[in-house]
């Protein structure tokens, strides 16, 4: 820094000996002086200027970047595809953080690749079906002399569906005693068939139709009820969905019975989704709820709750001891693990990390090739996990395949702590 310089110390009185040549230097150098200490100023003023511009350009340029990537994942999440099952291969990895154009590709079968051929319907039962020829065709035209009927059928295949409501009338046999020992009196009659209702009109064949056109099929119980009248069976509305209501206590020791079992495993794979139900709850304004999944090696079970918090989880798991929760990162888990002493372990999934990657591709185009060096070393784990899946039988080559992946996985760990 040069040092501050002010004109206030040139005194003129102190140069009264010397001639008004001399004086008129004096005071050129004081004029000197002064534009000297204005451009200092300015020259301070103008710096901090172009460093402030300095830091607006390089903030303008960082919103620019952010801005462009979450238009690039904007795009990609609303053009392009919903799904990553034919995704493999570095070519499908660009594709995916790459534009959201339409493929050139033709739908259905492609020239010069194997056909699939027809599907065997073999484990069906044969109804098998006599084609004759009428009476005035088993005669010679010219002469009128009778066919003979030659050995062998000439036989074809086509398969049929046969749906139909029929009313099952049961009769029950009655006795009465031969005997007069006064043992048995009156008439004895045979036990009644089973019911699902008590004194329901609908058998159990119908029961089965209905909760499974509604709850595997996910047909709604209106729509259901009008496909019956295409069979000439009307059912009104209130039968199925009382129904339904007195068939759930049916169900709910099934239920417990799943629970238990699901409870008594040591793996669990749990996610939720957004799932709306059209009923009011007290202390909630919207419809929105969350459907739960608990899936262990042995079993499922969902929860419809109107919450999605740690409530829910510890609900269902708060009673175990231990084990493995493999989840996303969703903070519910986080926070259900927390009263467990570590006891119970977070697996986060893999398919969520591989998002995350492709997103950063994505949003920031200058980290591409960082982010598909992730997105290939989870590919090789799948790639490692699915031979050892395949190898399950076999003791040997299971423990060599679960080596390799434990090996790659080490070098998934020592990547991460590098911050490679």
């Amino acid at each position: 820094m040069h040092p501050k310089t002010s004109v206030n110390q040139f005194n003129t009185s102190a140069f009264k000996k010397y001639d008004p040549y001399d004086l008129a230097r004096l005071s050129k150098l004081d004029i000197l002086f002064r534009e000297n200490l204005e451009l200092r100023q300015e020259r301070g003023y103008w710096k901090k200027q172009h460093s402030r511009a300095k830091e607006r350009i390089e903030q303008l340029e960082k919103e620019n970047r952010d801005l462009k990537g979450r238009i690039g994942y904007l795009e990609k999440k609303l053009y392009g595809r919903k799904t990553e099952k034919s995704a493999t291969g570095n070519e499908k990895n660009e594709q995916e953080a790459g534009s959201a154009g339409k493929s050139n590709r033709p739908r259905g079968q492609q020239p010069g690749m194997p056909r699939h051929g027809r599907r065997s319907y073999d484990h069906l039962p044969v109804v098998e079906e006599i084609r004759d020829l009428e009476e005035k065709d088993k005669r010679c035209k010219r002469c009128g002399k009778p066919y003979i009927l030659f050995p062998g059928t000439e036989d074809s295949e086509e398969v049929e569906i046969e749906v139909r409501a029929y009313k099952r009338r049961i009769k029950r046999l009655r006795y009465t005693p031969s005997c007069d020992c006064g043992q048995t009196s009156g008439i004895i009659t045979a036990p009644p068939a089973a019911k699902l209702i008590p004194k329901g009109t609908l058998g159990i064949s119908a029961w089965v139709w209905l909760l499974l056109d509604k709850f595997l099929y996910q047909r709604p119980t209106n729509r259901g009820i009008e496909a019956l009248k295409g069979y000439d069976l009307d059912i009104p509305p209130g039968t199925v969905i009382g129904g339904f209501k007195r068939l759930s206590t049916v169900l709910q020791p099934i239920l417990e019975a799943f629970a238990k079992k699901n409870l008594e495993e040591q793996h669990w794979h749990c996610d939720e989704t957004r799932w709306l139900v059209f009923e009011t709850a007290e202390g909630k304004q919207s419809f929105r709820w969350y459907l739960w999944l608990f899936k262990s090696p042995s079993s499922v079970i969902y929860i419809l709750d109107p919450n999605r918090s740690a409530k829910v989880v510890n609900h269902h798991l708060g009673d175990v001891e231990e084990g493995i929760l493999s989840v996303d990162r969703y903070s519910a888990y986080k926070a259900f693990i927390r009263r467990k002493d570590g006891r119970i372990l977070l697996a986060y999934c893999w398919t969520h990390q591989r998002r995350d990657f492709l997103k950063l591709a994505i949003s920031f185009p200058h980290l591409k090739v960082v982010a598909f060096q992730w997105v290939e070393l989870i590919g090789e784990l799948y790639h490692l996990n699915n031979i050892r899946v395949s190898r399950i039988k076999e003791r040997e080559g299971f423990l060599e395949a679960d080596k390799k992946l434990r090996a790659a996985g080490g070098c998934v760990e020592d990547g991460t702590k590098a911050g490679t």
